[in-house]
């Protein structure tokens, strides 16, 4: 079989942002993310002066999942070598609305598949995915007869916009502010509410010819508003795949995380034509369900770079460096206002934000481990 020709070496990595409005912080963390990438793959770092094609030989840095496979063909985009992050060939494959099946009958966008959620099913919590504001009443009405569920837009991140109802008259107020069309493109979820609930993440990179996977937790933190918001990922990243991981000491639910990240993925990749990723991250929720039972299913994945992504870098840097090294902790910190920075601190951003004031995030490796 002869190799992709993404596989030869790359001319230098674009940052490819395709957002309205990226945030100053987050362009910030953006452009040194893609330094550490030129570093990985020895190139450099350029802003191209005229619209790239398939012969410039970029790798590409893009700020979302990239939906539309033959577009970003045209500039190169064929296979995972060719950027950190994922492409789909249909916009709901970006969200969370694959995480769900539809309810009986329900209407749905061109490329959808039912057998994506039948594959995945034991790695999902229940709930359905909606594409207009009928079907969603008809999956409330399902849910709601075993408790409250949780409404959730699936542009949303961080948990932001998610409602919970416990009543199928509470549903009128949310679907009222939802365009129709948004909601035929992109859907909406309904799904199990759980209680005590603890996330896990758990993810894989692959960029030069390494490939390291982890597990970790996120940490809340305050803004200068007081409304607790993300606040830096804690992961144990391992040389190698997934299977290198679960070849860790982890605790059964852990293990279940892990094994459920994986059966979505395999749905993913047996049942999306078109999908490609080299940036992986899937969060799976714990916790208990309005009859008090444990619950354990991925939420939604991120084939895009996120939070995370600078201590997966740093990661990929570390094992790159040293052959040797199977293990080591990585993690991210983003902190208001201007604290004193650890010794050992790769800073990201610091600065003064147009829209969320004085704010640092930098990422830190520690806890090598050399042992096989």
């Amino acid at each position: 079989m002869t190799m992709p020709s993404a596989c030869a070496p790359k001319t230098a990595v674009v940052l490819l942002d395709t957002r309205e409005h990226t945030p100053d912080h987050e362009h910030a963390v953006h452009l040194k993310l893609a330094d550490g990438l030129a570093h990985l793959l020895g190139c450099p770092h350029v802003q191209p002066s005229h619209p790239a094609t398939a012969s410039d030989g970029y790798y590409y840095l893009p700020t979302e999942t990239l939906i539309g496979t033959q577009h970003h063909a045209a500039m190169g985009i064929r296979s995972e070598q060719d950027l950190f992050g994922g492409m789909v060939a249909y916009p709901y494959m970006a969200t969370k609305a694959i995480s769900h099946p539809l309810p009986a009958g329900a209407s749905f966008p061109p490329g959808w598949t039912d057998a994506f959620a039948r594959q995945a099913c034991d790695a999902l919590l229940r709930g359905y995915t909606v594409f207009s504001k009928a079907d969603a009443r008809t999956a409330a009405q399902l849910l709601l007869v075993d408790g409250p569920v949780r409404v959730k837009p699936v542009l949303a991140c961080a948990g932001r916009g998610q409602q919970v109802i416990a009543t199928a008259d509470a549903l009128e107020p949310l679907l009222a502010g939802m365009d129709d069309q948004d909601l035929e493109l992109w859907g909406l979820v309904l799904e199990e509410d759980l209680s005590d609930v603890q996330t896990f993440s758990v993810g894989q990179v692959r960029v030069a010819g390494l490939t390291c996977s982890y597990h970790g937790t996120q940490q809340l933190t305050h803004d200068h508003q007081g409304t607790e918001v993300y606040g830096g990922s804690d992961l144990v990243v391992v040389r190698g795949d997934y299977q290198a991981l679960l070849q860790l000491p982890l605790e059964d639910h852990l293990r279940l995380a892990i094994n459920q990240a994986i059966a979505y993925e395999l749905a993913a990749e047996q049942h999306f034509a078109g999908f490609i990723a080299s940036r992986r991250n899937y969060d799976i929720a714990r916790g208990l369900n309005p009859q008090g039972h444990l619950r354990s299913g991925v939420l939604e994945q991120s084939w895009r770079l996120g939070g995370a992504s600078s201590a997966e870098l740093l990661a990929l840097q570390a094992f790159a460096d040293d052959p040797t090294l199977q293990r080591v902790r990585a993690s991210t910190h983003e902190v208001f206002g201007s604290p004193d920075l650890p010794t050992d601190a790769t800073l990201y951003y610091q600065g003064h934000d147009s829209e969320l004031g004085q704010l640092s995030k930098f990422a830190r490796i520690r806890e090598h481990d050399h042992s096989e």
